[in-house]
């Protein structure tokens, strides 16, 4: 996994898939709230005037200087759970985030959210 304080390096890189296709440009990093890990990021996907911000996990994700490469396919990350480029994901959303990506979701042992943005 990559360590939390290079999390701002990420931003506005280029994110791809597992073949090289471009998914859209990295956003922002949510981390495991747990374990202060990166855990998920957003991705800036769609058209001019109609962005949107899809959640893609880092499991598994590697770096490169011009790049962010995820290992979940452009179609699934697309289909994704979404925001508003000014929205942000509530703990209501986090179990079905997870599920899109048939994750384990466990809130935190007092019910605390899962994942905080950084």
């Amino acid at each position: 996994m990559f360590p939390a304080e290079n999390l701002r390096d990420w931003r506005g890189e280029k994110v791809i898939d597992p073949q090289g296709d471009k998914i859209g440009e990295l956003e922002a990093v949510y981390v495991d709230t747990g374990t202060d890990e990166p855990a998920f990021a957003t991705v800036k996907v769609g058209f001019f005037g109609r962005h949107r911000l899809v959640f893609v996990p880092l499991t598994g994700a590697t770096v490169s200087p011009s790049a962010v490469r995820v290992r979940y396919a452009k179609k699934l990350v697309t289909e994704a759970p979404a925001i508003d480029l000014d929205g942000e994901l509530t703990a209501a959303d986090e179990p079905a985030l997870f599920a899109h990506y048939e994750l384990v979701y466990q809130p935190g042992l007092s019910g605390e959210r899962r994942l905080g943005r950084r």
